[in-house]
């Protein structure tokens, strides 16, 4: 082995990098840099090669394009194309066959993770590689993530819409936060009842963790795009 590629910076993948020795070429995204160097983990040494927006790599015959599109999963994490093999790997934004885990996949940015799956799509790829759970994904498995995801939008923005929060802080007074709490909950509840029903059967957890993911949705909803924040002069 000659070359390491980081998809992005988390513990899960990029663990046990030193174990590789200095003899291997490690390569990442600029961010992915920045980070493993402010986290300082002798199990995951900073790469030795950065890119910005884009790369291909020509190892041992093989052609290798990454790409970074903007912050998605994490603010780094980065699409590894290989043109010659019809494959896309695009790490811990699609769970091939399962609904993300709590709050998205954990996605640190929002729209960026919501965008991801129609520019994964943009390239050309039979094959897809999601990391985690053992196989590979196709072209329709992309797109039942993207419809699910939005369709949670769609819930959480119609929920927003029609769930009046003046009853909330009538009823809790001076607990800002009770109020808030019980809004933000009556809200994520009314918005996930209906994708639970229709994903169920559809995709794995669909009934575990979907409430999670529309809680984050809807707060990016409100805290991106300002959709349900009342300003106060």
């Amino acid at each position: 082995m000659t070359h390491l590629v980081h998809s992005h910076h988390h513990a899960d993948h990029a663990d046990g990098s030193s174990l590789l020795g200095k003899n291997v070429v490690r390569i990442s995204h600029d961010e992915t840099r920045r980070l493993l160097l402010r986290d300082n983990d002798p199990r995951r040494p900073a790469p030795d090669e950065t890119f910005s927006d884009r790369r291909t790599l020509e190892i041992g015959g093989e052609r290798v394009e990454l790409a970074w599109h903007g912050s998605n999963h994490s603010p780094d994490n980065i699409f590894i194309h290989f043109p010659d093999h019809d494959t896309l790997m695009l790490v811990d934004v699609v769970n091939i066959g399962w609904v993300p885990i709590y709050t998205l996949n954990l996605a640190g940015d929002v729209p960026g993770y919501v965008q991801a799956p129609a520019t994964a799509l943009s390239y050309p790829w039979k094959h897809y590689i999601g990391g985690h759970l053992g196989r590979l994904g196709t072209r329709e498995d992309v797109m039942l993530h993207q419809q699910y995801v939005g369709d949670i939008v769609e819930q959480a923005r119609g929920a927003l819409a029609t769930v009046d929060p003046t009853p909330y802080f009538m009823k809790y007074g001076q607990n800002v936060w009770g109020a808030v709490r019980a809004y933000l909950d009556a809200v994520t509840d009314i918005a996930a009842a209906p994708v639970i029903e229709k994903y169920t059967g559809v995709l794995a957890a669909a009934d575990v963790f979907t409430t999670s993911t529309t809680l984050w949705v809807l707060e990016s909803i409100r805290l991106d795009d300002g959709v349900g924040i009342p300003v106060h002069a």
